[in-house]
């Protein structure tokens, strides 16, 4: 992939673009099977399935964009080391309708008198412009502000917005008031008729809200959601649990008739948009707002997809001493799995698969499944 930004040295978040993408693919795969073989005898059975590749361009369903600069003239985009704006309006990991939606967006920015938030001055509202497209082409739109000051205005032109861009469904406004690298703040308020973005993924349609997760790589999370199906369906379980389950993508794949499924999320809107998905595919699953940590694992297959820190002591401890007989674990961090797994040593790796979600970085997820010969007692 060619990119002008990096080329520059204005851009380097692309660590390893200067690698050729086999070679990329090649040091991920070495470096995550070191990570599990140093488990020794618990990983000896495992079989790693056929790595899942990417686009190394236009994969990126999120742009998430620092605003800088001024109001007449802003940039998209991040922060150079001395605080400054460098506008990454046609960075290539985008697709071609992002590419068309941006300066739309930096019009609307002088259009709404939109200050860009100073970080050196701490002065400024608009901080970010976070943008999510679907496989159908539509889009969800977060104005990330330091104070409710121009909400108002946002709301007055918006019309315009909408009819310039038709593609947009759902535009919210975050407010994150405080100095700190922090994205998004815990205030969100809907704009639009419509309050969460449809995200086609294999035969389901999730809905998605502003404040919630969703994997980068559209392309790839359905390959990673297929592969749990599958194992699930190779073990036949009765029940399923699905820790830190977000809008629902794994726990709704491995929905089934006959098979009981409850997903666990500390976000409310995440839990509301799967919830709302359940119903509108006619699947049985549930979905609860509570602590993945806390919650007791009493299924015979428990996924967990935990942040980057992994499962922690805890919450290992607690699958270690389960009745679980499966446990299907994707992790973006092989460190933290391999962390997690020294700590539940009854649980044996035995298939896993690398999928490239991130390219030209020194990230990737990789999802294992886990069996043990005899549960807890």
């Amino acid at each position: 992939m060619q990119c002008s930004y990096f080329d520059a040295g204005r851009c380097r978040s692309c660590s390893e673009l200067d690698t050729a993408y086999d070679v990329q693919v090649r040091a991920k795969e070495d470096e995550c099977r070191a990570r599990l073989a140093a488990l020794g005898g618990q990983s000896d059975a495992l079989v790693w399935l056929p790595t899942v590749t990417s686009p190394e361009a236009g994969f990126r369903n999120k742009a998430k964009m620092v605003v800088a600069g001024t109001t007449a003239q802003p940039t998209l985009g991040i922060l150079d080391p001395h605080g400054s704006g460098v506008d990454l309006r046609s960075c290539p990991l985008y697709s071609p309708a992002v590419h068309a939606l941006l300066p739309l967006l930096a019009d609307f920015v002088g259009t709404a008198a939109l200050t860009p938030y100073d970080v050196a001055t701490r002065r400024g509202e608009l901080k970010h412009l976070l943008v999510t497209e679907s496989p159908d082409g539509e889009f969800l739109l977060r104005f990330v502000l330091r104070t409710s000051e121009s909400v108002l205005r946002i709301r007055k032109h918006l019309p315009g917005l909408l009819a310039a861009a038709p593609v947009l469904a759902v535009v919210s406004v975050n407010l994150q008031p405080e100095h700190k690298a922090v994205l998004e703040g815990e205030h969100e308020e809907v704009l639009t008729e419509r309050s969460t973005l449809p995200m086609r993924v294999n035969d389901l349609v999730l809905q998605l809200p502003p404040r919630s997760f969703f994997q980068t790589n559209t392309a790839l999370a359905a390959v990673l959601y297929r592969q749990a199906a599958a194992w699930a369906d190779d073990v036949a379980p009765t029940s399923v649990l699905d820790l830190y389950c977000g809008v629902g993508g794994f726990a709704l794949h491995l929905a089934a008739p006959g098979r009981r499924v409850v997903g666990v999320e500390a976000s409310a809107e995440a839990v509301a948009g799967a919830t709302a998905t359940a119903a509108s595919a006619g699947l049985t699953a549930y979905f609860v707002v509570g602590d993945a940590t806390e919650w007791p694992v009493d299924a015979d297959l428990v996924v967990v997809n935990p942040p980057r820190r992994g499962l922690g002591p805890v919450l290992a401890s607690r699958l270690e001493e389960s009745s679980a007989r499966t446990v299907i674990y994707s992790s973006c961090n092989a460190a933290s799995l391999a962390t997690d797994l020294a700590a539940m040593p009854s649980w044996r790796p035995v298939e896993a698969r690398l999928l490239d979600m991130f390219p030209h970085t020194r990230h990737y997820e990789v999802v294992t499944l886990l069996r043990r010969d005899q549960p807890a007692t």
